[in-house]
């Protein structure tokens, strides 16, 4: 197996995955990057390597085993970055805030901020909650 910036095949074990190159260049490429990465970027990357049919089953998989978590930017594209630790199979922790720059486009993971408690009305139970706030990111205004 090709060896990556940071060693994922622990990672994979722990969950009880194969350690394919495959799965270990996705998570290499998800880990090493500030921002969520969206589908289409990773499929640009790692198209000669991953079919995109594979790379939804990998991305899918990955989420569901709480190693990382899926947003959906003001675009309506999936964008995927790395779950907190205390993800799990089970259950997701990154009730955090996301800001998606207006001028880049990229998704960033506030994971300091977190997102503020709320009553549900009766009868209403949520899955899973997002707040994305618009803006300017860091670089952007140094530009």
């Amino acid at each position: 197996m090709k060896t990556t910036g940071r060693d994922f095949r622990e990672l994979l074990e722990k969950h009880h995955l194969k350690k394919t190159d495959q799965r270990l260049d996705v998570l290499d490429m998800l880990f090493s990057k500030e921002e969520a990465v969206s589908q289409p970027a990773l499929e640009s990357v790692l198209g000669e390597q991953i079919n995109r049919v594979t790379l939804y089953r990998i991305l899918k998989t990955f989420e569901e085993k709480g190693i990382i978590h899926r947003i959906i930017d003001r675009n309506g594209t999936a964008n995927y970055a790395p779950c907190s630790s205390a993800c799990t199979e089970h259950e997701h922790h990154d009730e955090h805030v996301h800001f998606n720059c207006t001028a880049c486009n990229k998704l960033y993971c506030l994971n300091d901020i977190h997102i503020p408690g709320f009553t549900m009305p009766a009868g209403f139970k949520p899955d899973s909650v997002n707040l994305i706030i618009s803006g300017t990111c860091r670089a952007c205004n140094k530009k």
